[in-house]
């Protein structure tokens, strides 16, 4: 399978126009969004009306731009091909894919841990992708000239789980950028997005 990730366009409209070019290609089966569609919840109709015509579907965390969390949730459900996969589960081919949006420059999350816990019982032994807003701790991702800024209980999740991919956003001076975190590869796609194929 194969789809497009994109993370923060903030309302660009440059960008959402690039992005939807290359998402209404034939060989993207699906969309994954890392939140922070919008600028505190600025234009976030407009943005997913327009990935909405697609006629694909969208798998989305909220970013800390679209938070209170009830209230996006409440707006996304009017547009029938996004998913909102915060604290939720999706199966898409051979993977669950399991979301978890928010947060700013927290380290811990105890909602997260108790999820965790959940999502480790259940899909231990299945093939996953960890969606989410902020970076993991440790890794380029989330590493600025301050040091490292992303959250410890993330890092912990994805050394225990190993899933196959952990896709993020959140900052912008690590767009684009990938790493490794125990054999799971790391990405932040940007505004830009990137294409991922698994098989």
């Amino acid at each position: 399978m194969k789809f497009l990730a994109f993370t923060d366009i903030h309302e660009d409209k440059k960008a959402l126009q690039d992005l939807m070019a290359r998402a209404k290609q034939p060989d993207i089966d699906f969309l994954v969004c890392c939140g922070d569609i919008s600028n505190f919840k600025r234009g976030l109709p407009v943005v997913l009306k327009e990935f909405n015509s697609l006629g694909k579907k969208i798998y989305v965390v909220h970013g800390n731009h679209e938070e209170p969390e009830d209230g996006f949730a409440r707006t996304v459900a009017e547009y029938n091909n996004w998913i909102n996969l915060h604290m939720n589960v999706a199966k898409v081919g051979h993977y669950y894919l399991l979301g978890y949006g928010g947060g700013g420059f927290a380290r811990h999350d105890p909602r997260f841990r108790k999820i965790a816990r959940e999502w480790y019982g259940k899909y231990k032994e299945q093939k996953t992708i960890f969606i989410h807003h902020m970076p993991p701790f440790g890794a380029k991702l989330d590493k600025l000239e301050q040091g490292y800024v992303g959250n410890k209980d993330y890092t912990s999740f994805i050394k225990r789980m190993k899933p196959k991919l952990a896709i993020s956003g959140h900052l912008h001076e690590t767009f684009n950028l990938m790493d490794q975190i125990d054999g799971t590869k790391i990405i932040n796609p940007g505004f830009k997005g990137m294409v991922v194929e698994l098989k």
